[in-house]
């Protein structure tokens, strides 16, 4: 990648050891087209799209059990696409999706490196329609809830992209902002369960939540 600094590593992913390229440290910006500005991003924030975080760890490994069948996935804020690279590896349905310009970029080069066949990006802007990006089975995410805006935000887009019947699993480490996110979704009809998560796939402490929400049927207005 062109004025950053990258890394591979070996990480249990689903389970599974595969090849992760991502960005060296929290420090890398490189932006001479200007690109962040345009996108919103501030120079701190850039970065944090290419990084391994925990959060994205425990999805991933989620993933790996969930039942797929012919259901339709989309991940948002996918970053580094870590669940989407388990799912497309299970030859799942897969759209990964994120705000970043270079998201993409890091997927099709983490691809590569695994051997796995493309899967289908879409940018996600929570804030736009997007007709094209069509509604899904199954919406996931991992650490989205960082900001206080975001649970309306997150809710109003997963209302234009999910099916009447749907399921949403977001793992959250216990950000403040999760019951807001609970009240937006149980108006929009979901019905939901936790579950407590107290360590990574390979051993690592870390203290979040899987959370799960069910439709079965979209409320009539």
């Amino acid at each position: 990648m062109p004025g950053y600094q990258t890394q591979t590593q070996i990480l249990a992913v689903g389970g599974v050891r595969m090849k992760i390229r991502s960005l060296l440290d929290r420090r890398q910006f490189f932006d001479p087209q200007g690109e962040a500005e345009r996108a919103g991003i501030s120079s701190a924030a850039w970065p944090l799209f290419g990084m391994v975080w925990p959060s994205a760890l425990v999805l991933a490994a989620q993933m790996e059990h969930i039942p797929l069948g012919t259901r339709s996935v989309l991940e948002l804020g996918c970053g580094l696409a870590l669940a989407s690279l388990v799912v497309q590896r299970r030859r799942g349905q897969v759209t990964a999706s994120d705000h970043h310009p270079l998201a993409e970029d890091f997927l099709l080069e983490n691809l590569r490196l695994n051997a796995l066949p493309a899967l289908h990006y879409e940018r996600g802007d929570w804030s736009a329609v997007n007709p094209a990006l069509g509604r899904f089975d199954l919406i996931i995410g991992s650490d989205i809830l960082y900001e206080r805006g975001q649970p309306r935000l997150l809710s109003e887009f997963i209302e234009r992209h999910s099916r009447d019947v749907a399921e949403v699993m977001i793992v959250d480490p216990d950000r403040g902002n999760r019951s807001q996110f609970n009240q937006h979704m149980q108006k929009l009809g979901f019905e939901r369960s936790e579950r407590r998560i107290t360590q990574l796939p390979e051993g690592a402490a870390y203290k979040g939540r899987v959370l799960s929400y069910l439709r079965s049927a979209r409320p009539v207005a």
